[in-house]
């Protein structure tokens, strides 16, 4: 095919300025037809074939194949080709999952949100003594995926709009399919079964092997009756409104009366795994009800225990130790102008919320795990109720959490997470999505910092309880070096819920000059007993997702591969790299670097999880 030129228009911020010269003409080549970017106003399914001088035109283009959509799915898993290094012999053999959004565009002209796309469930095969990685993917076949795409023709045609989405003609007026159970946030495998998670729906559970979709799974079997008394020794006002509202969300809505959240935690010591639920009608009213649940191994429930508190708080993550769970409430209010509009399809769903900034502080609340007589709302633990106010920060995800009691029974709390501040989070533009004129914009998620305007980055916050809970402190402060900005924070998962040295996480170097904070183009490794922050990083339009560690069979905490994929931006091409844990910020980081065919070359993800073979 020959190419041909184009002019480019681009949005208004990438604009030259009067005194800058004309647009000028660039060459493009064809693109692989099986994906399809979000329009910015440029010819779709073309790249630039020269480098162009524009940083900033060439970030627009980096930033656009971030989340290109793939519509191939692999069902038969394929070889991957090794092109740096070599797979370490004692590498474990297992299996590293990746999950996130697969597609933003139908075939109608439709576009939605990245948080409103597709489970698309990657899987990589890694087997060390062979010196082998297979690759698979296939979408998670949701309600709304099986909806959404046709089997036969593998066309697509968006009908439900999504919390973060507006769709386009008739489909946007009095559309109440908003609940779009995507599936597309993380990843468990718990009891030798493989789960597919999304923050407003019931999982669905995946065949570890073949990644077909076996069903919805909902392990919260204590909701399935909306009518359920609702109890919370409270405004009876309060009450009323709840038992009116949560009829409406369930049966007009299609939202589960508990909404599970997509990120749980396991207790590497005493092998539990813990997830946590609230309520629906959450979203809506000045309270927020908490339910933790904990799993053996085998998924039989061993405890549940309910908090409620008097904050309207929006929770994505959140924090366990050996005898707390810890809630960061993100205050959130709702908003009757966006409600209106939203209901009418002119706005988004999630724009019935915004950030409530009268909020001084942020609240955190410490909920025991544990009580001597199985009940949360004694006496003897009523110090939960009083939260603990921080300096305002709005949390995005937990690395990990952990307490020390000394001679005198004082307890001391540590959490490492990533938060930024309410000025910056906004629940309209993230990724830089404007839903307005469909337009994926990376200034909105690189703004410059200023005083109040603070983006994701490394925290450390500090907890100090004396013996009789009466005397509470709470300190947070920041870990920025080297980094302009950072977030899906890890650690070895064998430290989870206990005392930890080492912290990984995406980051960004702050080398590119328009594409300075996201998308992350490195990792970085904080060390909690120096202080000492290293960073790798992979080299010019070369972007990062979230790391994942694997633990070596003999305990180093640091002593480990890291796992993250690389997207190779300027080849339109994306990568498995394994990295040593231990080296990285020095020489000889990389251990292997394995490339995926340009034709399968997947967007951005979210969470990932590694799973050994047991």
């Amino acid at each position: 095919m020959l190419a041909k030129s184009y002019h480019i228009i681009t949005p208004s911020i990438f604009r030259p300025s009067k005194r800058s010269p004309p647009p000028r003409k660039i060459r493009f080549r064809p693109y692989a037809t099986t994906t399809q970017p979000i329009p910015i106003s440029m010819p779709d399914n073309r790249v630039p074939t020269q480098e162009v001088v524009d940083d900033a035109l060439v970030a627009l283009w980096d930033y656009q194949f971030l989340f290109m959509s793939q519509r191939l799915e692999v069902p038969i898993p394929i070889k991957l080709k090794l092109i740096e290094g070599a797979l370490p012999k004692d590498f474990p053999c297992g299996t590293y999952y990746l999950t996130g959004p697969g597609l933003f565009i139908d075939d109608y002209g439709s576009k939605i949100h990245p948080l409103d796309g597709h489970g698309y469930l990657r899987a990589f095969e890694i087997d060390g003594p062979n010196g082998e990685v297979r690759f698979s993917t296939k979408y998670v076949k949701t309600e709304a995926q099986k909806e959404e795409c046709d089997p036969i023709s593998g066309s697509w045609k968006f009908t439900h709009r999504g919390p973060f989405s507006v769709l386009k003609g008739s489909k946007m007026m009095s559309n109440i399919k908003v609940m779009k159970n995507v599936a597309n946030t993380s990843i468990l495998k718990w009891g030798g079964r493989l789960f597919c998670l999304w923050e407003g729906g019931i999982p669905y559970e995946i065949d570890p092997q073949t990644l077909d979709t076996i069903g919805s799974f909902n392990f919260i079997n204590d909701d399935n009756d909306v009518e359920d008394e609702i109890n919370f020794n409270q405004s009876h006002a309060l009450d009323l409104v709840a038992r009116i509202v949560k009829p409406i969300l369930h049966g007009v809505f299609k939202m589960p009366p508990k909404r599970l959240l997509s990120h749980y935690k396991v207790d590497a010591q005493r092998r539990r795994l813990i997830v946590m639920a609230c309520n629906a009608e959450d979203m809506v009213l000045p309270r927020s009800h908490y339910t933790f649940y904990e799993y053996d191994p085998e998924f039989r429930l061993l405890q549940k225990k309910e908090f409620t508190i008097s904050d309207h708080s929006m929770v994505h993550d959140w924090a366990f130790t050996d005898t707390h769970y810890i809630i960061f409430t993100n205050h959130v209010k709702l908003d009757i102008l966006g409600s209106m509009a939203a209901i009418c399809g002119q706005a988004p769903m999630i724009s019935a919320l915004s950030v409530n900034h009268s909020k001084p502080t942020s609240s955190i609340y410490l909920l025991p795990r544990f009580s001597t007589n199985n009940n949360s709302n004694s006496q003897s633990d009523d110090y939960w109720r009083k939260p603990i106010e921080a300096p305002q920060l709005w949390l995005l995800h937990v690395a990990n959490a952990f307490e020390s009691i000394d001679d005198n029974g004082n307890l001391a709390l540590q959490i490492h997470a990533t938060a930024c501040s309410y000025q910056w989070f906004n629940f309209h533009k993230m990724f830089g999505y404007n839903w307005q004129n469909d337009i994926l914009d990376p200034s909105i998620m690189n703004c410059k910092e200023g005083k109040d305007q603070t983006l994701p980055h490394l925290v450390e916050i500090s907890i100090k309880i004396n013996r009789n809970k009466r005397s509470q402190e709470c300190s947070v402060a920041c870990i920025k070096k080297q980094a302009k900005s950072s977030d899906f924070p890890i650690i070895n998962p064998q430290c989870s819920g206990y005392k930890h040295r080492y912290v990984y996480a995406a980051a960004s170097s702050g080398s590119h000059q328009t594409l300075s904070h996201f998308p992350f183009d490195s990792i970085l490794k904080f060390d909690n007993l120096t202080k000492r922050v290293s960073i790798w990083s992979p080299g010019s339009r070369r972007f990062v997702g979230e790391p994942m560690f694997v633990s070596k069979r003999s305990f180093v905490e640091d002593n480990g591969y890291l796992l993250v994929i690389e997207y190779v931006a300027s080849r339109r091409m994306c990568n498995l790299v394994i990295l040593d844990a231990e080296r990285v910020g020095g020489v000889r980081a990389v251990i292997a670097r394995l490339e995926v065919p340009r034709s399968l070359t997947f967007p951005l993800g979210f969470h990932g999880t590694w799973t050994p073979i047991e």
